[in-house]
């Protein structure tokens, strides 16, 4: 023991040098810094500079291997292991699927991604030509591929990925479900497992309905929304509407029936005079549709719902709109899709579903001609006017689209399906000329002008009988108020 002449600490130090190992360590590293090297006689002058305690760690005295500090702290390079000339070669053999278990691909690591792996290279490739063909942006192209190599790094023969496998980890990431599943789709690799929607909504209006008559009113649901061999499919919301109508007595019948065959005539009379007015009417429509598919079907062996008489309720006198009205949704029109829009349905009469379902080959500009549901009608100058503007507009705005339909968005111009319905009506959703209100004062239009032929109104809209009587039987009310309705 003895007394650092640096420090004056009471330290085990050699008797040669005088000083203690720290004291000498803190020497040398101010030497080196000076451009200096040598022993102790060229660390003299350093030692007698040291005249504070110094305060070390274990293992931080000096670099653990010795030398200059290696990679970004120094100028020696990092050595990088060389890789692998030749791949390993391929197997054709694969461990079989022991039980089907969902994947996690929320864990994924992109340092951990292969970028070799074959399907992953097909899948890419499929994608790249999928976005040239419908025009897909740079971002979407970038969060595919991104998705892509998510679900496929780690991907082996034989595999599919399910719907419910992929939508949580690329939702949390931001990236595109629906197109990854499509790119997915037409190589083979994926399965929707979704219960479609259309299930989940039978089965919750028919619930407490007997076995039997669920059978028949399912497949009577069915064939009003898909059609059949010999009827065409209806409009989804008068399927609902028309199974709305009948749940009630459906759940009165399974009370006392097992099957449809037992109810009579008597319990069809029952369910039309427990509600009045137009209500009536619509559940009769509703029950005559039922028993007339069931009987078609050969699932009751009589119809109770013939020769049942329902009085048929005259719907009021329609009104034409306010010019006032009228200036305010023109007014509200301020872009080339709306103007358009607007255009079709105060000229054309179009409701809502047909200018949604419009598609790029039913404008022919040469003929100044325009099919609005199979219905051909002349272009006039104002509507000729606006749809060659968003023409113009939509050329510029999506110049790689590959769309049919003549409106398109920002999100439906990387697809081929139609525009959304809240779309079309929300410049005129909120004011008194909408959409609705303008088509039905143009056919009223028409009946006042032309005067009020039911055969006129079918001819130039393409409307049914039935609403064109209607709308020229509230004309002949408006010209001559002193007829009877």
């Amino acid at each position: 023991m003895g007394t650092c002449a640096g420090c004056r600490r009471e330290v085990a130090i050699p008797e040669a040098h005088g000083y203690c190992r720290l004291c000498r360590a803190q020497a040398t590293w101010a030497g080196k810094a000076a451009g200096t090297t040598g022993r102790d006689r060229v660390l003299l002058p350093f030692l007698r500079q040291v005249t504070h305690q110094q305060l070390f760690f274990a293992n931080l005295q000096r670099p653990r291997n010795g030398g200059p500090p290696v990679g970004k702290a120094g100028r020696r390079a990092l050595r990088v292991k060389p890789l692998p000339t030749a791949p390993p070669p391929a197997t054709h053999w694969h461990q079989p699927e022991l039980s089907t278990a969902a994947r996690d691909f929320g864990r994924f690591d992109r340092r951990h991604a292969d970028l070799d792996n074959p399907r992953l290279v097909r899948a890419r490739k499929e994608a790249l030509a999928l976005g040239e063909t419908r025009g897909w942006t740079r971002w979407i192209t970038s969060d595919v591929d991104r998705a892509l190599v998510i679900v496929l790094s780690g991907h082996s023969e034989g595999e599919v990925i399910r719907y419910s496998e992929l939508f949580p980890p690329l939702r949390s990431r931001g990236l595109s479900v629906v197109h990854t599943a499509e790119v997915l789709g037409r190589l083979g690799l994926f399965i929707d497992d979704r219960t479609p929607s259309v299930d989940r909504w039978l089965a919750r209006k028919l619930h407490g309905v007997a076995p039997g008559i669920r059978r028949t009113a399912e497949d009577w649901a069915r064939t009003l929304l898909d059609g059949g061999p010999r009827s065409q499919p209806r409009a989804p919301g008068t399927a609902r509407g028309y199974l709305n109508e009948v749940r009630p007595a459906l759940l009165d019948w399974s009370n006392r029936y097992d099957h449809l065959r037992e109810v009579t005539r008597q319990d069809i009379l029952d369910v039309r005079d427990a509600v009045t007015g137009k209500q009536r009417e619509s559940r009769i429509v509703a029950l005559r549709s039922l028993f007339r598919h069931a009987k078609k079907t050969g699932q009751v062996f009589k119809n109770p719902t013939v020769r049942i008489p329902i009085a048929r309720h005259a719907g009021p006198v329609l009104q034409p709109l306010e010019q006032a009205d009228i200036d305010e949704a023109v007014t509200a029109s301020t872009r080339p899709h709306t103007r358009l829009i607007i255009a079709l349905a105060a000229v054309h009469a179009a409701r809502p579903g047909m200018i949604r379902a419009l598609r790029l080959d039913d404008v022919d500009l040469g003929n100044r001609l325009i099919t609005i549901a199979d219905h051909i009608r002349p272009l006039d100058d104002l509507t000729h006017h606006t749809l060659m503007q968003w023409l113009d507009y939509r050329r510029t705005r999506w110049p790689n689209t590959a769309n049919p339909h003549l409106l398109i968005t920002q999100k439906s111009a990387v697809g081929h399906g139609p525009v959304g319905k809240l779309w079309v009506t929300q410049a005129t959703r909120n004011l008194p000329a909408n959409l609705e209100r303008l088509r039905v004062d143009r056919q009223l239009e028409e009946a006042l002008t032309h005067g009020p032929d039911p055969l006129h109104l079918a001819l130039v809209f393409g409307i049914d009988e039935k609403t064109a009587i209607r709308y020229a039987a509230s004309a002949r009310q408006l010209l001559d108020p002193d007829i009877a309705p």
